[in-house]
């Protein structure tokens, strides 16, 4: 069900009947502290952005979805995985990884992006979650597929019990490519829906079918960030700005269901 929707974002929860909920967030750029060219909620510490401002951000969002502590990591578009198997009472933000998983409740993992996927996972029986960064790169040499396995061979997961979401990100509408026959396997030209422009939307269900999740548990969110104003995107503001902007972020957690 809907918690939260507003112009800032929207929150969601999945309920559980094994005591354990996952509540996830998808937030735009609307409602920080920050000026142009990071107007207003910029997430991320590594684009310009004053420091003090990203920290009252993230102490927002973290306040809007209901996490104390958020888990963040300094992105690569690399398929490093960090597992977090302790408690964690403050904010922290890890070196070069670009998938975050965690079976500790009351943390909020953080995807930061500007028209790369958040792909955020729940296993409601194992109490599972993660969140996976995934742009164009990520989506090459599979991150999805590992960050499956990953949760397989360490929690115990079940693919076919997972619940996927995909978060706002650029969509086949504005998703040009000119040089994929470089930089893409064959097989992602199923995924092109007119000359040089992909839906990796697609990619990313058929990434997570194809490592065992069921097509019905995975839903998108279907913004395209390019598209829409409402949020970060560093495609649109190469076009004018040199691609200087801030990022979004996409966070996931558990906690005890009431």
């Amino acid at each position: 069900m809907n918690k939260y929707c507003n112009n800032q974002g929207t929150v969601r929860q999945y309920s559980s009947s094994h005591g354990i909920g996952c509540r996830y967030g998808f937030f735009s750029r609307h409602g920080g502290s920050g000026t142009a060219p990071f107007d207003s909620m910029n997430v991320s510490y590594g684009v310009g952005d004053e420091k003090k401002t990203v920290s009252v951000n993230r102490q927002r969002i973290g306040e809007i979805i209901g996490f104390s502590a958020l888990l963040s990591a300094k992105q690569v578009h690399g398929d490093d995985i960090f597992s977090l198997t302790e408690p964690l009472n403050s904010n922290r933000e890890i070196e070069g990884a670009d998938a975050l998983i965690t079976d500790q409740q009351g943390i909020g993992l953080m995807i930061q992006q500007a028209d790369c996927q958040a792909v955020l996972l729940f296993d409601p029986v194992q109490k599972v979650i993660a969140a996976v960064h995934c742009g164009w790169r990520g989506s090459v040499i599979n991150i999805l597929a590992k960050v499956v396995h990953r949760m397989e061979s360490q929690f115990a997961v079940s693919p076919e019990n997972l619940l996927a979401a995909i978060s706002p990100s650029l969509g086949p509408c504005c998703a040009e490519f000119v040089n994929y026959r470089e930089e893409f396997p064959v097989e992602f030209k199923l995924f092109m829906e007119r000359p040089d422009y992909f839906n990796f939307w697609q990619v990313s269900k058929y990434q997570l079918v194809d490592a065992g999740l069921r097509e019905s548990k995975i839903t998108a969110d279907g913004t395209c960030t390019c598209c829409s104003k409402d949020y970060f995107s560093y495609r649109r503001s190469s076009r004018f700005s040199g691609g200087i902007t801030g990022r979004n972020c996409s966070i996931t957690g558990m906690d005890s269901v009431v």
